[in-house]
């Protein structure tokens, strides 16, 4: 009978909806996995660096419905939210957020003006970087790949290993991975 209410009560657990992390004063969600930085993009990589993960920058905006639906839907997933905890340094922007973010190239901008400077327009947008840019580089010209929008957890899981894998230095597109990779699931 034990084992039985064990077995219950588990099954109701996993059953419960994942919990989006809260909302900040600036109205974005704040998982705990999000970095505080000074959004110096070069000490930012050099950290990230330090602790063998990948530098991403993702940007969100207050209200942002696709915004949510990644933080409700997709990073919770335990199989997303392990790939970005154990692999990633992140670090989130403010479509108009006034917070000054300095470039790779030094240029100093505040988040909604280096926001037009990087060709972000969408939110969600999340930013991935190499581990060592070239001097002179902005983030938009470093960025190995960038993701406009919110998409299922197939897509953003396999755009998380790709990055990982250097994918994008393979030869082989995103898009084929992701349509490789989805038709033979582990």
């Amino acid at each position: 009978m034990t084992r039985l209410f064990a077995w219950a009560a588990a099954a109701a657990l996993a059953a419960l909806p994942a919990w989006a992390a809260p909302l900040g004063d600036d109205g974005l969600h704040k998982p705990d996995w999000l970095r505080d930085t000074f959004r110096d993009m070069t000490e930012d990589l050099a950290e990230a660096n330090a602790e063998g993960k990948r530098l991403l920058v993702i940007w969100e905006q207050r209200g942002c419905i696709y915004c949510k639906k990644m933080h409700e839907e997709v990073f919770v997933d335990p199989r997303i939210e392990a790939l970005i905890r154990d692999n990633y340094f992140v670090v989130q922007m403010n479509l108009f957020g006034d917070v000054d973010v300095t470039d790779f190239d030094g240029t100093v901008l505040s988040e909604k003006d280096m926001a037009v400077r990087w060709g972000v327009v969408f939110t969600p947008t999340m930013m991935f970087f190499p581990e060592a840019v070239d001097e002179g580089q902005t983030a938009q010209q470093a960025a190995v790949a960038q993701m406009p929008g919110a998409f299922g957890k197939g897509t953003t899981g396999a755009l998380l290993t790709w990055v990982l894998e250097h994918g994008y230095d393979s030869g082989e597109h995103f898009q084929k991975y992701v349509a490789r990779t989805l038709a033979n699931p582990d």
